[in-house]
């Protein structure tokens, strides 16, 4: 997501996710439920940022003033955006958060922020439908199609209990995913909640200190496979000696085979022609034996 626009998009996406979790919250409502896609929105946003980094710089390498500048401008206020909205999801409020939270950068969303920050009430409202914005947002691209965004929000939403159960198995299966497994799975803020500056100093010592211990075992651990890792090799070395022995004595044997093969056949070539020599006399003597005969 190398687009300025697209993360300004994203950054009102996670703005309007926040105030709602704020707004679920002040109901006293699972606000929490939404953190894990809250998070892994910001993760998209941070990748966003590196991206876009990296493809000012491609630009400026090609020779692209323009569209460097384009992105030179857009990159503060991203970065601040996401400073801010990661501090806002963090539990650490500032003024400068807070304004960052609550100010869209797509004018067409004025209203849903609106609504999302408007405190609830007893009783419940149905939100008034808003006309479809015929204002183009500058950060849009060119040519593109200006469609209405609404994000809903309820003071009462439906209760789980009034869900079909058989409707809710059709739809979800046997079990539904959630961004929280379970309540033991408390992140850093849920642990850190309620702890004064010196207890958060020491949870952050003791987390640090139980890293240390986890960092110490895996050296341990990379230091026996090191030592294992040579003896491996001294073994393979002497695996190698053991196989150029081999070798030499393959090729005194294969030395000794050609030479006795050359004797057999030098051998093979004598008897051949002993034999011959032998027919050879043999029929003179039948001849002379039958010439003698025939006189």
């Amino acid at each position: 997501m190398s687009n300025p626009n697209q993360l300004f998009l994203l950054a009102d996406h996670i703005k309007l996710s926040l105030l709602e979790r704020q707004r679920a919250q002040s109901l006293n409502l699972d606000g929490d439920s939404k953190d894990g896609h809250i998070s892994r929105s910001l993760d998209q946003f941070r990748d966003g940022l590196a991206a876009l980094e990296k493809e000012q710089k491609r630009l400026e390498e090609a020779g692209d003033e323009d569209g460097a500048l384009t992105i030179s401008d857009a990159l503060p206020g991203l970065q601040k955006q996401y400073n801010d909205l990661t501090s806002q999801f963090h539990g650490f409020s500032s003024p400068s958060s807070a304004s960052t939270l609550t100010h869209p950068n797509d004018p067409a969303l004025s209203p849903d922020f609106e609504h999302a920050t408007t405190s609830p009430t007893s009783a419940p409202s149905a939100p008034a439908a808003q006309p479809p914005s015929t204002s183009t947002s500058n950060l849009r691209p060119k040519g593109a199609r200006t469609t209405s965004k609404t994000v809903r929000f309820t003071d009462n939403p439906t209760s789980p209990s009034a869900v079909d159960p058989d409707l809710e198995a059709q739809l979800f299966g046997g079990a539904r995913y959630r961004d929280n497994p379970g309540d033991d799975s408390m992140g850093y803020r849920d642990e850190a909640s309620g702890m004064t500056n010196t207890q958060i100093h020491a949870y952050h010592q003791r987390i640090l200190n139980e890293q240390d211990e986890q960092l110490d075992a895996l050296g341990a651990s990379i230091a026996r496979q090191r030592e294992l890792s040579m003896q491996i090799g001294d073994e393979l070395d002497e695996h190698v000696a053991m196989l150029d022995d081999v070798d030499a004595a393959v090729d005194r044997h294969q030395g000794r085979l050609d030479r006795a093969k050359r004797q057999v056949g030098r051998i093979s070539r004598a008897a051949s022609e002993s034999k011959q020599m032998i027919a050879i006399i043999i029929l003179i003597i039948v001849l002379v034996l039958l010439i003698a005969i025939l006189k």
